[in-house]
């Protein structure tokens, strides 16, 4: 009976100090929520891609022709599209910022160097048989300032953009006619205006990757070509767009966790 009585009192013991013991053991921490990564902020970067240029040119014949001969002379109207493609590389800076919790708007400022240069032959129907003209165009660079609106899920952002763009080159018509060597040449600058959209990828809280396509559409222009050969110089009507497909990677520079 004794023996009993003190097994009770020991198991009543061990029963009270057990909570008592557990008490005192410090409370582990709840685990935190995983943070959304945030796009408001600004970044700076650099991108690499190709491009693809249409140019339709209008009158490189006449050029010749009537430069020679005399206003007039040609008759009928020429046109003709060199195309080309080539690499573009340059950097974009802007700055985003994120709303109503997974809408993006931001801004941003690009320039890319070019070598897209595309050339086509015509014949000079009032030259000697077999004169040609090599009729060549070349963009130079491009640049831009648009605006981007985006829908962001977490770290991935789906965007379009539009806005302001102009671009540098050159045209250039050379030959013979009538034996005679000639060489019209003129840089070009002149302005339009761009769209695109891309998707971009924040693989860590300060760097993100994005894969973007962009067009660009030049209207019609008249461009004065010169030829320091024979003193020579007129006109051409010059129409050109641009298609670019292009890598970026971008530095943010604030933390965007």
């Amino acid at each position: 009976m004794r023996k009993s009585i003190l097994s009770s009192v020991a198991a009543l013991g061990l029963i009270t100090t057990v909570p008592a013991a557990a008490a005192d053991l410090p409370l582990k921490a709840p685990l935190p929520f995983a943070e959304r990564f945030s796009w408001t902020g600004c970044y700076l970067g650099g991108h690499l891609g190709g491009g693809f240029a249409h140019n339709d040119i209008t009158d490189p014949v006449q050029l010749v022709q009537d430069s020679f001969l005399g206003a007039g002379t040609t008759v009928g109207v020429s046109t003709t599209s060199p195309s080309s493609a080539g690499a573009v590389v340059g950097g974009q800076i802007g700055c985003d910022y994120q709303f109503a919790a997974n809408w993006v708007v931001g801004i941003e400022g690009s320039a890319s160097g070019s070598t897209m240069k595309g050339n086509v032959t015509l014949p000079l129907p009032l030259g000697n048989p077999g004169e040609n003209e090599l009729v060549s165009a070349r963009t130079d660079f491009l640049a831009s300032v648009t605006g981007r609106i985006g829908y962001a899920f977490d770290r991935a952002l789906i965007y379009g953009k539009g806005g302001y763009a102009w671009m540098g080159g050159k045209y250039n018509v050379s030959g013979v006619f009538q034996g005679i060597n000639f060489n019209f040449e003129g840089p070009e600058v002149r302005n339009g205006w761009t769209a695109g959209a891309g998707v971009e990828w924040a693989f860590t809280p300060h760097w993100s990757t994005a894969i973007e396509y962009d067009y660009y559409q030049f209207a019609n222009r008249n461009v004065v070509l010169s030829d320091p050969i024979n003193v020579f110089s007129g006109p051409v009507n010059a129409r050109l767009n641009v298609q670019v497909v292009k890598a970026t990677v971008n530095f943010h520079m604030s933390d965007g966790w």
